[in-house]
């Protein structure tokens, strides 16, 4: 009976460290998380507030007809913001005061660097309004104004001057379903509705009958086999209203 006693006190003190080791064991394993979920803690508040990571530069590209200086100004009231908290709506909102920007992406550079690349409107064509031509994106947007003819696109005769209706529309829609080596010999695209588009070409004045904007790349196909086959000097019309059956008609 006294060996069973000591075998049970000897199990009884074996439990009891065994109990207490393992308390111990998980008060230091709560203390090490503690620890590292602090340290954690810290370096998010470290990067976040950090005056080392400041915007401190901002640099914009893409642009050509817009003057970048101004756009950096525009969103100068970002500069010293920690780049974690920089105000993106605030960014479009000064941008949108440039209206040939036509998208944008904003790209962080560590440590204090904010990029800006710009996407300009490209423009389509020019409307002559008044004494005064009108460079047009696809859009309708004013891209830029001029005096003079503007050298290299297509001047867009439009009745009305109706940059929202459905004649320019379809007029855009065959100027951009056009490769860029027979856009170049576009002089001139007329629409009164938005199934009568008709294009003068450069060098004799040779007409295209292009009626609506439906199978546009069709129809620039069929227009470029007919230029190749017939005399660059020969007035008349090439007629690819129906793409399945394009002519040309000398004038």
């Amino acid at each position: 009976m006294r060996r069973s006693a000591r075998e049970r006190r000897k199990f009884e003190r074996a439990e009891v460290r065994r109990f207490t080791r393992r308390a111990r064991n998980r008060k230091i394993g709560l203390a090490s998380l503690a620890g590292v979920l602090a340290t954690l803690i810290g370096l998010v508040f470290t990067a976040v507030y950090s005056p080392i990571l400041s915007l401190r530069t901002i640099s914009i590209d893409g642009t050509s007809r817009i003057n970048a200086v101004d756009v950096e100004s525009a969103v100068s009231g970002q500069l010293g913001t920690p780049l974690a908290l920089l105000d993106y709506d605030a960014i479009t909102q000064d941008l949108t005061v440039f209206p040939l920007i036509r998208s944008y992406v904003t790209e962080i550079v560590p440590p204090d660097t904010l990029l800006i690349h710009i996407t300009e409107r490209q423009p389509v064509g020019s409307v002559k309004v008044g004494e005064m031509y009108n460079l047009v994106d696809p859009a309708g947007i004013v891209v830029e104004q001029s005096a003079e003819r503007i050298a290299g696109v297509p001047v867009l005769d439009l009745p009305d001057g109706d940059l929202t209706g459905a004649a320019f529309t379809s007029m855009v829609a065959v100027l951009l379903a056009l490769p860029p080596e027979m856009l170049a010999q576009v002089d001139s695209v007329t629409a009164r509705t938005q199934d009568d588009v008709s294009l003068v070409l450069t060098g004799v004045g040779q007409g295209v009958t292009w009626g609506s904007a439906d199978d546009s790349v069709t129809k620039a196909n069929l227009l470029a086999q007919l230029i190749r086959l017939t005399d660059p000097t020969q007035p008349g019309v090439f007629d690819v209203s129906a793409p399945g059956n394009g002519v040309f008609r000398p004038s």
